[in-house]
């Protein structure tokens, strides 16, 4: 049994692999065909979501009609968000994404492509990224933990597939820093702020968020506390699935502050649990699935986060940030390092357990809040791009 179980995996390894280098091949040679000049194609998260910088990009040009055909890329099982929008997409990996893809003048990303996609002459990659970096990236990481990897194979395949973009995004000096030692990135280098966050500074906010309570069902006479945190490199199922436990104390949470709130859950991407929230109906409320996290930053009244990068652009809002870091030295000794000093530096509070997150909150909720002094030098260090034209400026120096 053994014996026929290893030849199955070995027929499908096989097959995987010759499929793949067909695609190379065809890519290659579509790519030798003359560019369509006026194509740009899009993707955000691996085809998964219709969101973050490429989105922004993609509705700037719009709104001022550029005139571009533009497409999405988009994951087989998240094409119904896209329908939604309608949205001109196409099947991520298809054969008409390839033919696409190998004739299109720019590509416009925030997470890596398949390393086998060879980039043809005539194209411009724009790769924005999706976050200020806290947690150490690519060639600054002393060991990987993710699975179907090891260190050096993950620095080196991220190092090769770095080399294929033409422009990186930056979102302000100590990224651009980072970002190109990380990545080993010797490009051209856009430090313009993330066009992501041009939402954030719309004049009409508080009629915004309203509308956007209203879509979700959200209370429009309760507070609204965002819990977002990020997935941890060792706890997976297998590659590109990881598991997460949620620490916080909802019961808890829903006795002492059902009253006044509702909590939005708002997991990771890359994170494959199914939140069962059955139980708290009426004060959580899983919106891991919706479309774009900007939008959920805007009707939220204070963010509780651990390491992901949510908080850098959170901060635009001048919100309250409360730090739920119960694994804050496995995760900053073992798993990633920090670029900064991370508890001396952060803009809120850190804690380990529920009860201190429930006490911060009934802080703020009675006292009010006003930034702090750690608040304001965080701004500045930054958040001090970032102001509604950030999607403006990349476009006018990459689309021509």
């Amino acid at each position: 049994m053994i014996k026929k179980l290893t030849r199955k995996i070995l027929i499908k390894f096989k097959l995987t692999n010759f499929i793949t280098k067909a695609y190379k091949l065809v890519f290659i040679l579509v790519g030798k065909l003359p560019a369509d000049q006026k194509l740009v194609m899009f993707e955000s998260f691996h085809g998964k979501q219709f969101s973050c910088n490429p989105r922004a990009i993609y509705e700037y040009l719009k709104a001022n009609d550029y005139p571009y055909k533009m497409v999405w890329s988009v994951h087989e099982e998240y094409q119904s968000t896209f329908e939604d929008h309608e949205i001109e997409y196409v099947k991520r990996l298809s054969l008409k994404w390839l033919f696409l893809m190998a004739r299109s003048r720019y590509w416009v990303t925030n997470a890596r492509l398949p390393l086998w996609i060879p980039k043809p002459d005539h194209t411009n990659y724009i790769q924005t990224w999706h976050g200020t970096p806290l947690k150490r990236l690519a060639s600054d990481m002393e060991e990987v933990h993710m699975p179907g990897t090891d260190t050096a194979k993950y620095k080196k395949n991220f190092s090769r597939e770095a080399k294929k973009w033409d422009y990186l995004i930056s979102p302000n000096k100590y990224s651009t820093d980072i970002f190109a030692r990380a990545f080993d990135f010797r490009n051209n280098m856009i430090e313009t702020g993330y066009p992501r966050n041009d939402f954030l500074h719309q004049p009409d906010l508080h009629e915004v968020a309203n509308n956007i309570k209203l879509s979700l069902n959200i209370p429009l006479d309760k507070k609204v506390i965002l819990y977002a945190p990020t997935w941890r490199d060792d706890e997976f199922y297998t590659k590109g699935k990881y598991k997460f436990d949620i620490k916080l104390n909802l019961m808890k949470m829903k006795e002492q502050l059902g009253e006044d709130y509702v909590i939005l859950l708002r997991m990771h991407y890359l994170i494959s649990e199914n939140i069962d929230v059955l139980e708290y109906e009426g004060f959580v409320y899983d919106v891991s699935n919706h479309s774009d996290i900007r939008e959920l930053y805007v009707i939220s009244d204070m963010l509780i986060t651990d390491y992901s990068s949510v908080f850098f652009d959170y901060g635009n809002l001048k919100r309250p940030i409360i730090f739920f870091v119960y694994d804050i030295d496995k995760y900053r000794d073992t798993l990633r390092g920090f670029y900064f000093d991370f508890e001396r530096e952060a803009p809120g509070p850190l804690v380990r357990t529920s009860d201190e997150v429930i006490q911060q909150i009934k802080t703020i909720h009675g006292n009010g809040f006003t930034p702090s002094d750690a608040f304001n030098s965080f701004y500045h260090k930054f958040c001090y791009l970032e102001d509604g034209n950030a999607s403006k400026r990349v476009v006018e120096r990459v689309f021509h």
